[in-house]
């Protein structure tokens, strides 16, 4: 009997379970290869891998945050790729729709979203989305407003945070969200123009760095 209950739960265990067994070198290439095999960019795993590295972060860390990363891209990959017509994900898409799972976007809405803005505003539109839904605000609702942008001036994105926060005004000392600053650092594995590494990649004392805009917890 105690045979075919421990069958069972090897059978169900996480996939997180059995990516930890191996070294941390074996377990980043058997996470590159799952990416490679589910059409996901392996890319956007390897950014975590270099800056890592440049950190000094402890391998098994690294490969942690590999892993962890890899799923939240399959997450964001199955919401927004669904429906009759699913659209054509770039890097960037996932990498910013990943960042939305992980901050509690319903996935409903990101599919949603997904499919409804043009290719050339996806990334910034989902990125407001996270925004709004970080800073209290429920997803459908956060959805609607940011549908509602879309349809009017292109600047209405990067206003939307601000508006919704304050009646229009960002506090002085914060100025405006810099979503396309988080976009481009969703599409380059992390960076902003050079900036500093991943929330998902913690630091040599085991703690992630930055908010998580962008890059998921450690």
């Amino acid at each position: 009997m105690r045979r075919f209950v421990l069958a069972g739960l090897l059978l169900f265990a996480p996939l997180s379970w059995a990516g930890a067994q191996g070294t941390p070198e074996q377990r980043i290439a058997a996470a590159r290869q799952r990416a490679a095999t589910a059409g996901i960019p392996v890319s956007l795993l390897d950014g975590k891998v270099a800056e890592g590295r440049a950190k000094g972060v402890p391998m098994d860390r690294i490969a942690g945050a590999v892993e962890r990363r890899l799923a939240s891209l399959q997450r964001a990959r199955d919401a927004m790729g669904g429906g009759a017509r699913p659209p054509a994900l770039t890097p960037a898409d996932l990498n910013v729709g990943a960042d939305a799972l992980d901050a509690g976007v319903d996935p409903g809405a990101l599919g949603r979203l997904a499919r409804e803005a043009a290719a050339d505003r996806r990334s910034v539109a989902i990125a407001v989305l996270t925004q709004l839904v970080q800073e209290g605000m429920a997803s459908d609702q956060a959805l609607a407003r940011v549908t509602a942008a879309l349809a009017r001036d292109p600047d209405a994105l990067r206003r939307l945070p601000g508006e919704a926060k304050g009646g229009g005004q960002w506090e002085a000392r914060r100025g405006p969200p810099d979503v396309h600053g988080r976009v481009n650092a969703a599409a380059h594995g992390g960076q902003a123009n050079g900036g500093g590494p991943p929330a998902s990649v913690p630091g040599a004392s085991g703690k992630g760095h930055g908010s998580g805009h962008g890059h998921g917890k450690p």
